[in-house]
């Protein structure tokens, strides 16, 4: 049987050894995460000009997306104060890319996974807000998440999970269309389903980074994966 594709955002670089230059890129162990589910993912360049988020057409036998970790997307977007000297990695191309790319899959139905930076896209997309700057950062920060998922959206089912993290910024005012799933011990809103015209959801945590050695870290991705697979 064929893998569904999955559609993945991919991320600017300044760096990339490998290329001589500059480089747009995708983080290896998520890509193998969602290949380890089922999965064929395919990086999608963020590109500029009208055709550029022309979805209908550049998601063309695509069957899922999955919307990654990044840079901070700019407090502009939910009113928030973009001079703040925590911000990094900040482009506006990067933005209007998955802002568009995520109205798109929600509007249209196309099955939909949001981790880290793509849970704060979807939330500030909705109208809800973000904190810029967390008094105490979850970077290279392992903890347990409580899941309250009796429909099972995640796949995960309801549980406490142990997660690996890294980001600064989390979920402030959650928005409208989402319903949180789980939380963090400190409060953060770690998990979520995403209102949409098919399957969405989104999770703080970062699962590629153990799904190798964690069983429960893949079930996410293979959740988008049978999602795809309809």
């Amino acid at each position: 049987m064929s893998r569904p594709v999955i559609a993945v955002p991919g991320r600017f670089t300044e760096s990339a050894s490998a290329l001589r230059y500059r480089g747009v890129v995708a983080a290896r162990k998520l890509l193998e995460a969602v290949w380890a589910a089922g999965g064929d993912p395919h990086v999608l360049l963020p590109a500029d000009g009208a055709d550029a988020f022309d979805w209908a057409s550049r998601l063309r036998g695509v069957d899922g997306v999955l919307l990654p970790g990044g840079g901070d997307v700019n407090p502009r977007r939910y009113g928030g104060d973009s001079t703040h000297v925590s911000l990094y990695d900040v482009d506006e191309l990067q933005d209007e890319t998955d802002f568009t790319l995520a109205r798109y899959a929600l509007e249209h139905g196309v099955p939909t996974l949001a981790v880290c930076r793509g849970l704060h896209v979807v939330n500030a997309l909705l109208g809800g807000t973000l904190v810029i700057d967390m008094d105490v950062h979850h970077r290279h920060h392992v903890h347990e998440v409580s899941v309250d998922d009796p429909a099972d959206v995640l796949g995960v089912g309801n549980r406490p999970i142990t997660c690996s993290c890294y980001h600064h910024q989390a979920i402030d005012q959650v928005a409208e269309g989402i319903s949180v799933l789980g939380r963090a011990e400190d409060g953060v809103v770690e998990a979520v389903s995403i209102e949409s015209a098919g399957w969405a959801a989104g999770i703080q945590w970062h699962p590629e980074d153990t799904y190798d050695v964690d069983p429960d870290q893949l079930l996410p991705f293979r959740k988008l994966v049978a999602e795809a697979s309809r």
